[in-house]
């Protein structure tokens, strides 16, 4: 080396760090163990083995999970399947006037090279998908028949909505999406019409904007197709040949036919078609829209003929007879009771009871007999002839009043027994009396009977006064009463009651005529699990998926003019007629004022009737309250749920009904509510009320003069053992009557404000009507603009 050459010290070498074991390969640490082997310890075996057993379970249990769930969809759709397979229906709806049903079905069967030739517009029209080894068979509804709609959506697999790319959906749309929506939808595919004169680069904008639109009655929809696409048309046809469709809860234990050929003859329609469902037995009863229910009188098979494939003609299948009712457990037609008057004859009281009871001085009134073992804390006065229950509603009034020993309040303390002790308490009401009236002269406020000129002035100016909306809203059920007639005549179907939640009602206690024709059950639930396990036993029955020809017996000829026609089967008791009750509430695009006993139609299940519903409070929790008494609403108002209650035919499940209003036109009624079948409860007590009010005239501490309540001083004393109450909460009685225009005296519990409003609540029980048959426009009628009669 030369002396000018450089060298680094050999501190300042990199050195780099060994390799880390845990990033070992197998081979290095396995010559580092040198033949060792650690021993697991058995819990760590116990936990490996568990682990791995675990993860076996979770794989078999997915595996069964999947298979059971492939057997399933299989056995659902085997009924579609081969060549005798029952068809899928599908209903197609346009939602547009500019939407043609033929354009859809035809761009639809395009896909598959099928032609349309016997398409029959607002008809069925059948077609064999070969390429998915079924066949589909169309409802072509028309637009504007909305009744036609409904009825296709019941029955079908599939609904169609169809949409336009130029025109919006109009209110008729909107209103039958909500009534679709209302009753409860199969599976929905959302499709455009074919429209060529759409730019290509704004059709896209066109399709999302429509996905929008229908996702908010549908919101399970995730694709609109487009049937401009060739790609389109055929995803859409594949949406509705594979899988397997959607149940509607309602129908769920019901069959039902889709009414392919009809024929009439003699009284009795036949209806060819595919049994759905469940299977259909002969013993029950069968609905058919707009006509009622009838008896069936045989089932017999339809086989389809089959052509074979050489020249001979092939020979048609002989119809078997597969199922006719038995006698012994068939339903009958009786859809409610005869009532027998004889039976319910007036017993009238006799001559000693209309002239009181031995011992009674002034025949008026008697003590109750005590109970045994009991002694009663205070003993009422019940007037003669009423019985214990209606001495119920009688309000005692030294039970409400305060007792605070007051030296103008001594007439408040509780009624003795004895002659002597009334005699001395009478006594001693007269002094208080006498001093109220001393009190009120040195005050300057002693009574004076007006004249009636005067009297008449100051009730129009008490009356014509204007109300604050705020106490219309807290006390919606005031009543003026009438001058010219008796309050007592006005009134004498109401009662008075001490506690509208707790004070009792018989239910059975004089009902109307119409109660005599009705069913009850004695337990509806019961009745149903019954009625629902002995149809899954019956063994005449026909099995869904067959097809069959129906024969009624008593349809009228005119149901042969329905195209389509549908088909329902009843449950046991499904006719007898019994009182209905839905929850329900109000349309939120409807402004129109809905008041108890208007007219409405009400479609429940398969069935539309003509009711006249009441509605009434629905108690929270969906209960019965203590006494089962619900409070009457005049008017059916918005954000709130009601109870509508109305005469019909029994109804099992929970069933989803909707309430229609008649418009000028037939086939575009307004959507009025929608909600959801309750129970058949009899017992459930619907009490209007009605709220006398009064002005408070004079005033002094708790004792105030009232007017305006009545206008004669027979009123006071019939009303006399009414509670009274106020608007600010105070609570009282009547205490005599004053003068000669119906003002009187009354004492409350607290002082009262002469700004006050007085009030007497009175109660009576209100019943719906009958209800009927809904006879609408023949499906296969143009729609009219007159209302149907």
């Amino acid at each position: 080396m030369g002396e000018g050459q450089h060298h680094h010290r050999p501190t300042l070498k990199q050195q780099n760090k060994s390799f880390k074991s845990k990033h070992a390969t197998k081979s290095s640490l396995k010559d580092a163990a040198k033949g060792r082997v650690a021993r697991q310890s058995p819990k760590a075996i116990v936990s490996s083995n568990t682990a791995a057993q675990a993860r076996l379970n979770r794989k078999n249990n997915a595996k069964q999970q999947q298979l059971k769930k492939r057997n399933a969809l299989v056995s659902a759709t085997r009924v579609f399947n081969g060549v005798d397979g029952a068809p899928r229906i599908v209903a197609v709806i346009p939602l547009s006037e500019d939407v043609n049903v033929h354009t859809i079905v035809s761009a639809l069967a395009e896909s598959l090279d099928v032609s349309t030739d016997g398409f029959v517009e607002g008809g069925l029209w059948k077609m064999r998908a070969d390429r998915f080894k079924t066949s589909l068979q169309f409802i072509n509804v028309p637009y504007r028949h909305i009744y036609a709609a409904l009825d296709a959506c019941k029955v079908a697999d599939y609904v169609v909505f169809a949409l336009s790319t130029t025109v919006e959906v109009d209110g008729w749309g909107d209103t039958l999406l909500r009534t679709l929506q209302a009753q409860g939808l199969p599976d929905v595919v959302t499709v455009v019409s074919p429209d060529s004169s759409i730019d290509v680069k704004t059709r896209p904008g066109i399709i999302k904007s429509l996905l929008s639109f229908i996702q908010y009655f549908v919101p399970i929809q995730s694709r609109v197709f487009d049937l401009e696409s060739s790609s389109d048309r055929l995803n859409a046809l594949r949406a509705l040949s594979e899988g397997k469709p959607a149940d509607v809860r309602w129908r769920e234990g019901r069959s039902w036919v889709l009414g392919e050929h009809l024929a009439w003859s003699e009284d009795t329609l036949q209806v060819t078609g595919v049994v759905r469902g469940t299977s259909m037995s002969p013993n029950r009863l069968v609905h058919i829209p707009n006509f009622g229910d009838f008896q069936i009188s045989k089932i017999m098979s339809a086989p389809l003929t089959r052509h074979s494939k050489s020249n001979h003609p092939s020979m048609d299948v002989e119809p078997v007879n597969l199922a006719e009712p038995d006698a012994s457990s068939a339903d009958s037609l009786v859809s409610c009771n005869d009532p027998d008057d004889m039976a319910n004859e007036q017993t009238w009281p006799t001559e000693e009871e209309m002239n009181g009871a031995p011992g009674d001085d002034d025949g008026e009134y008697s003590l109750p007999e005590a109970k045994s073992g009991t002694t009663p804390k205070v003993v009422k006065r019940i007037p003669k002839g009423m019985s214990e229950y209606q001495a119920s509603w009688i309000v005692d009034e030294s039970d409400d009043e305060d007792d605070e020993g007051d030296d103008d309040e001594k007439e408040d303390e509780e009624m003795e027994t004895t002659g002597a002790e009334e005699e001395e308490e009478m006594v001693d009401m007269q002094m208080d009396e006498d001093n109220d009236m001393e009190t009120d002269a040195r005050r300057g406020v002693t009574f004076q009977d007006l004249d009636h000129e005067e009297e008449s002035k100051q009730l129009q100016s008490w009356r014509n006064r204007e109300r604050e909306e705020e106490n219309d809203l807290s006390f919606p059920d005031e009543l003026d009463t009438p001058q010219d007639v008796s309050a007592q005549t006005r009134f004498q179907r109401f009662r008075g009651m001490r506690s509208f939640r707790t004070s009792p009602w018989d239910p059975f206690e004089n009902l109307p005529r119409d109660y005599a024709r009705i069913f009850q059950f004695e337990d509806y639930k019961r009745t149903e699990r019954n009625i629902r396990r002995r149809a899954e036993q019956e063994n005449t029955v026909v099995e869904p998926g067959t097809r069959v020809t129906v024969y009624i017996n008593g349809v009228p000829e005119d149901a042969v003019k329905c195209s389509p026609l549908t088909l329902f089967s009843l449950l046991q008791h499904e006719h007898k007629v019994s009182v209905l009750n839905f929850t329900v509430q109000r349309n939120t695009e409807y402004d129109g004022s809905v008041r108890s006993k208007d007219p409405l139609i009400l479609c429940v299940g398969p069935r539309r009737l003509n009711v006249n519903p009441i509605y009434s409070q629905h108690t929270r929790g969906g209960g019965k309250g203590a006494n089962n008494v619900h409070k009457f609403e005049r008017f059916f108002r918005h954000g709130i749920t009601a109870v509508a209650t109305t005469y019909g035919p029994v109804v099992f499940g929970k069933q989803p009904c909707v309430l229609l209003r008649e418009t000028s036109d037939s086939q575009a009624p307004h959507l009025v509510a929608m909600g959801t079948f309750l129970n058949p409860d009899t017992t459930r007590v619907i009490a209007k009320r009605v709220i006398l009010t009064g002005h408070p005239f004079k005033v002094h501490k708790k004792t105030a003069t009232v007017r305006y309540m009545f206008f004669n001083s027979d009123d006071i004393h019939y009303f006399k053992p009414i509670q009274l109450h106020t608007k600010h909460g105070r609570v009282g009685h009547i205490r005599e009557s004053l003068g000669t225009h119906g003002y009187f005296k009354a004492h409350f519990d607290g002082p009262i404000n002469q700004m006050d409003t007085v009030c007497m609540s009175l109660y009576k029980r209100v019943y719906p009507k009958w209800a009927t048959i809904w006879k609408g426009p023949i499906v296969g009628e143009e729609p009219s603009d007159t209302m149907e009669e």
